[in-house]
């Protein structure tokens, strides 16, 4: 499973991928916030659309941000049956506390199929002091199999395990009957799920368990370097080429319409003046 946030990127992804998130770390990624915590409907349900134009084959699970579903069963109804029918999604996934497994079982009772969400839970950093990593104490350890217990009890389809060592996951993965996927959680998970700009290197840092397959951006300390020649007509003053404008011309009804879109194609493909199209 990879994330996307986009049409053209789920495209790309999609004939590759047996799952595609498109996950409220879209907040960060495409964004600019400082956590997925300001992220809204609106803007799940925006990315949401644009990757369902994109996708064809993959199944597709849209993340319900913070705040749409804690209060309430009913509120989490209302928000994820929203997600579905705006995005045409095939799930939604909810970030698993312990208060989680009645909102996931009434979703589930009433056709909507949820992933869950487990250990390090970053719509939670505000309580848990930023992205730590879960498990390091007994007690962290057993509030995490906890949660993933009750979700898999609950109905989830799948759970992503999260920032957790390896032994931990192994432990889950054979505790729950659902399948398990990794992100920063090792091998002993059943599926994986990376954030796709991360994988591609579009940025300067990525978590240390990210295999990065590419570096498409330099990093962002790297001494700048003058913008391409294409560029340079965009930021400079000089004037761009006749063939760069649109020549626009007054018809008969005095409407200005592009006198060079004939130009476009060869002769013979032109129509006659005064022949019938």
């Amino acid at each position: 499973m990879l994330t996307a946030y986009d049409a053209p990127m789920a495209e790309l992804m999609d004939p590759h991928v047996d799952m595609i998130l498109v996950g409220d770390s879209l907040g960060m990624v495409v964004h600019g916030l400082p956590s997925t915590v300001g992220v809204t409907m609106e803007m799940m349900i925006l990315h949401g659309q644009a990757v369902m134009r994109g996708s064809e084959e993959a199944f597709v699970v849209v993340d319900m941000p913070f705040g749409s579903y804690e209060t309430s069963e009913d509120q989490a109804f209302l928000n994820a049956a929203r997600i579905m029918k705006e995005t045409g999604c095939q799930a939604v996934k909810i970030e698993s506390g312990a208060y989680a497994a009645k909102q996931i079982a009434h979703l589930v009772e009433r056709g909507i199929p949820v992933m869950g969400h487990v250990g390090l839970r970053p719509q939670a950093i505000n309580v848990d002091g930023g992205f730590r990593a879960k498990g390091r104490t007994e007690t962290e350890r057993e509030i995490v199999i906890n949660e993933a217990r009750a979700a898999d009890r609950a109905g989830a389809f799948a759970i992503v395990i999260e920032g957790v060592a390896e032994d931990l996951a192994a432990e889950i993965t054979a505790e729950v009957s659902c399948p398990t996927i990794g992100i920063g959680a090792s091998a002993a998970c059943d599926g994986q799920v990376l954030v796709a700009q991360d994988m591609l290197g579009l940025f300067d840092w990525a978590p240390k368990f990210v295999r990065r397959y590419a570096t498409c951006v330099p990093p962002r300390k790297a001494p700048s370097k003058p913008m391409p020649k294409t560029c340079g007509p965009v930021i400079s003053p000089e004037k761009p080429k006749p063939t760069a404008c649109e020549n626009l011309e007054a018809n008969s009804a005095g409407t200005l319409q592009p006198a060079a879109a004939a130009s476009r194609f060869p002769p013979e493909f032109r129509t006659p003046t005064g022949a019938a199209p």
